[in-house]
C-alpha cells in the first residue's frame, strides 16, 4: 500500500504516469518449489512429486480445503505489464489495477487437479488441524478489463506447464537441496 501510494503522490507532485498492479496469487516456471515456506501451488506440486516418487500412499494437504484462492499463471502477468505500461492514465484509475483471473478455486479442486497433473496414484489427505486462512480471497479485475487486458491461461494449462517446467529444470536437484536445508 505505501508503494502505491507513492506512485499516487508522484503522478500528483510530479506529473509522472506510474501505475500500481496488483496481482492474485503467481504460479509457473521458475517458481521455488519446496514443502515449506512456498506458495500452495508449487508447494503442492513439489510434494505430490516426491510422494508419486517415493511411492507413498498419501499427501497431506494443510487446511480443509474449503477456502478459495483466485490463481493467475506468471506468463499472463508478465503479459500483463506490457499491456499496462504507457496505455494507461494512472490518475483515472486511482493508481492500481488489480490483475488475476477473476476466478477462484478451492484449494480442495485445486489438490485433486494438481494430484491429476502430476499422476499421482495416492490419497489426499485434509488436516483440518492446520490453519485455513481467510476463507476467500478474489479480487475484481472489471478495471483490467475495461483496459483491454484478460488472462490467457487456464489454471489446468498453467499447471500442466510449471510441472514439466518444474521436471525438465532439476526436479531431483530441487529435493536434493531441500533435504540438505
Amino acid at each position: 500500500i505505501s508503494g502505491m501510494k507513492l506512485c499516487e503522490y508522484y503522478n500528483q507532485q510530479h506529473g509522472t504516469n506510474y501505475l500500481s498492479l496488483i496481482p492474485c496469487n503467481l504460479y509457473g516456471e521458475g517458481d521455488h518449489f519446496e514443502t515449506e515456506g512456498s506458495h500452495v501451488i508449487s508447494a503442492l506440486l513439489y510434494r505430490m512429486h516426491q510422494a508419486k516418487i517415493q511411492g507413498d500412499a498419501e499427501v497431506v494437504v494443510w487446511g480443509t480445503g474449503n477456502t478459495r484462492r483466485e490463481f493467475l499463471f506468471v506468463d499472463d502477468f508478465s503479459k500483463a505489464i506490457l499491456h499496462f505500461v504507457g496505455k494507461v492514465d494512472a490518475k483515472q484509475m486511482q493508481g492500481f489495477v488489480n490483475v488475476g483471473s477473476g476466478k477462484d478455486q478451492s484449494i480442495r479442486d485445486l489438490a485433486y487437479m494438481v494430484k491429476e497433473v502430476v499422476g499421482y496414484p495416492g490419497e489426499l489427505t485434509f488436516d483440518a488441524t492446520k490453519p485455513d486462512g481467510m476463507p476467500k480471497k478474489l479480487m475484481s479485475i472489471t478495471r483490467a478489463h475495461v483496459l483491454g487486458w484478460k488472462h490467457e491461461t487456464e489454471i489446468r494449462d498453467g499447471l500442466e506447464v510449471a510441472y514439466q517446467w518444474y521436471l525438465q529444470n532439476g526436479a531431483d536437484e530441487i529435493a536434493k537441496d531441500n533435504a540438505n536445508i
